[in-house]
């Protein structure tokens, strides 16, 4: 490896691209164009980063595997950063294998610090941990000690354990701070603005508040009956039921809750849970029929019984049912949580996350778009979506992962 690539790599690794342009940009060769991809997506160009690191991996010799390995690993963090969550799963795993047999172990490690925040953004928790499981950061650089403490604080976050994410934010920021790297500081500072923004609204006898990740996770282990309108699902302590693929019945399980200690006339549970403006015999016969369902799903916690005006929801052994809102009133939240993040998405990596159809994406982009909170970029498949640069909210509460004890 002559000089100049060797000090434009060192000028990318202190996150300074212009620096690294400067020495390689009128460079053809391989290990040149592998360097202007990575100053590129650095930049924020990552349509140029992505077709420079294609050309650089085409580049490379039958000999020079390692090297081409290492482009994989790259393009797949310009693919993340795009929210491309369709890329080649396998093709990173190969690569990071390679890498490990090759003895590059930091090189490997950061694609499966890669591996884990995809496997995040759509919301596979276990499978995250168990890939991070045995890898100590220790050894590592400080930039992959920091994104090692990025990637924990999320799971944690996900999980809604605050403590746990606080103490991880703190060793990330030590660890950014020693790698002097101004963008990964930034990353860190996001996050832990995240911890003091509103999480969540608590709505209990006709009044709400909202909550912080702590406050959250401090109802959540509370005595209390909490039906959460952020997971779609009604929990007591560590006894959960899951009502994610069931909108009608946490329609109804919502209205109730919100309605404690009082009842929900037949006519409001008609609109909430079907959208009846006009309800016939029909509509009221479904709505014994789910609210019997209803009943016999939640019969562990709470039971449900019919009065003169509607019906009431009443729990077992909580002393109080609260329900656990999303921030703000949005029809179309989930999708706004995920673009809260600063990126843009493609429609179907946010169909891949929302774990929902993509044409249902569409119409709920379209809508937004419609109200001016997100915009588009670019045509057909490469159209991405994105919103304002500062979230309203942050995403933890919304994305779709199992709630503790789940």
């Amino acid at each position: 490896m002559d000089s100049l690539i060797t000090a434009a790599a060192r000028a990318l690794a202190a996150g300074d691209p212009f620096g690294a342009l400067n020495l390689v940009a009128l460079r053809e060769d391989a290990p040149a164009l592998a360097l202007r991809g990575i100053a590129m997506a650095q930049l924020g160009d990552l349509a140029r980063a992505k077709l420079l690191l294609r050309k650089a991996a085409r580049g490379f010799g039958p000999r020079e595997a390692v090297a081409r390995a290492r482009c994989v690993v790259a393009e797949a963090e310009v693919a993340l950063a795009a929210r491309d969550l369709n890329g080649p799963a396998k093709t990173l795993e190969a690569a990071r294998a390679l890498l490990e047999a090759q003895g590059d172990r930091a090189n490997a490690a950061h694609a499966r610090y890669l591996e884990v925040r995809r496997l995040l953004l759509i919301g596979r928790l276990d499978e995250a941990e168990r890939k991070l499981e045995g890898l100590d950061p220790a050894p590592f650089p400080p930039a992959l000690r920091a994104a090692h403490e990025l990637v924990v604080a999320g799971i944690a976050m996900r999980r809604l354990q605050a403590r746990a994410t606080r103490a991880a934010l703190a060793k990330a920021e030590r660890a950014a701070r020693q790698a002097g790297i101004p963008a990964l500081t930034a990353e860190v500072e996001s996050a832990q603005r995240l911890l003091q923004a509103p999480a969540a609204r608590r709505i209990a006898r006709g009044g709400e508040r909202p909550l912080r990740l702590a406050e959250v996770e401090t109802l959540l282990a509370s005595k209390a009956l909490v039906v959460d309108a952020c997971r779609r699902a009604v929990r007591e302590g560590d006894k959960l039921v899951s009502l994610a693929t069931r909108p009608v019945l946490f329609a109804l399980a919502g209205a109730l809750a919100e309605a404690w200690p009082g009842d929900v006339a037949r006519e409001t549970l008609l609109a909430r849970a079907f959208g009846a403006k006009h309800a016939d015999e029909s509509h009221r016969a479904r709505l014994r029929v789910e609210i019997g369902r209803l009943r016999a799903m939640l019969r562990p916690l709470a039971h449900l019984s019919a009065t003169k005006q509607g019906f009431a929801l009443a729990p077992r052994r909580a002393r109080e049912v609260v329900l656990l809102a999303p921030p703000g009133e949005e029809a179309h939240a989930a999708v706004l949580a995920f673009l809260a993040d600063g990126e843009a998405w493609s429609s179907s990596a946010l169909a891949l996350a929302l774990g929902t159809s993509q044409r249902s994406v569409q119409r709920a982009l379209d809508a937004l778009a419609a109200e001016g909170k997100v915009q588009a970029l670019g045509r057909a498949r490469a159209r991405r979506w994105m919103t304002p640069p500062l979230p309203a909210f942050t995403t933890a509460l919304l994305l779709p992962a199992p709630l503790p004890g789940g």
